[in-house]
């Protein structure tokens, strides 16, 4: 693997849509700059650099306020990109780690210091060559203290066979993607109601109405994706998050534009109150109430 990838609009429309103030992009990432911050060996994409300055114009380009930055799979357990970029912020931002289960409480804490406020567990194979549950299990057992979550990253069909697993998890839950849902089946179909029903059997699982360009493959302007999508939100208001997903990973080939991506967002959450918890309350409830 020696080519560098971009996966990001070198210009994204204005959104027409303005976010609330104080809104957060509740699920974003960053690459490198590979100098400072080298990818993983491990890493099953190699991209160009996408760092928190550009994190931050697309931020201020956007109209929002404030990030989650999640720790992209070609970094591996190495959070200083992630950190670094936190850092960077002035408080605008948190973040979620990919940690090793062996992690030490002391590194734990240094990771909190940082800004960390949850780990994400990936089960995307094509991502990750290993997802230990056991030993996920065991490191879940120990973000508690600090009033960490867990992130899960996977595909809806494997889902029931995670339940036992997301159900033993001790602490509170962020579903990533609303784990993939075939969003053409539309918000009656059966990955909806599998996602619902996970949703159903705690009270302590939020989840991320977002990447319509990964879900809907009718493309822009994603309608079937918002068709599913809009009743969930309507229904579990106060577990909804959103994001833009930049610099969108393995999107290379059908690269989505970010204003149109928040112009999604009044589609999915079309009133005051519920874009503010979407945008607003419910992300500063997970990664600002301390």
């Amino acid at each position: 693997m020696s080519d560098r990838i971009v996966s990001w609009h070198a210009s994204p429309s204005k959104p027409h849509f303005t976010p609330p103030p104080g809104a957060v992009d509740a699920h974003c990432h960053v690459f490198g700059p590979m100098a400072e911050f080298p990818f993983s060996p491990k890493a099953k994409y190699l991209p160009e650099d996408a760092g928190a300055d550009a994190l931050f114009a697309l931020r201020d380009h956007l109209g929002f306020s404030r990030n989650v930055i999640v720790q992209a799979s070609c970094h591996g357990t190495d959070n200083a990109a992630t950190l670094h970029a936190i850092a960077a912020s002035g408080g605008g931002a948190r973040g979620v780690a990919v940690v090793d289960p062996l992690i030490t409480d002391a590194e734990l804490d240094h990771l909190h210091v940082g800004g960390i406020r949850g780990i994400r567990f990936n089960f995307l194979k094509r991502l990750v060559d290993d997802a230990p549950k056991d030993k996920f299990l065991e490191v879940a057992g120990r973000i508690g203290r600090l009033g960490w979550h867990v992130v899960v990253y996977f595909e809806a069909d494997i889902l029931e066979e995670l339940r036992p697993f997301l159900d033993a998890i001790p602490v509170p839950l962020v579903i990533d993607h609303m784990g993939r849902p075939d969003v053409i089946e539309g918000p009656d179909g059966a990955d909806m109601k599998a996602f619902r029903r996970l949703l159903d059997s705690r009270d302590d699982i939020h989840f991320k109405a977002t990447c319509p360009d990964r879900l809907d493959p009718a493309g822009c302007p994603w309608d079937a994706f918002a068709e599913a999508v809009a009743p969930l939100v309507a229904d579990y208001p106060d577990r909804c998050l959103w994001g833009t997903d930049w610099p969108h990973p393995n999107m290379q080939d059908a690269i989505p534009d970010d204003g149109h991506l928040v112009d999604m967002i009044p589609r999915i959450a079309p009133t005051a109150e519920l874009q503010h918890q979407l945008l607003v309350a419910n992300p500063v409830k997970l990664y600002w109430a301390d």
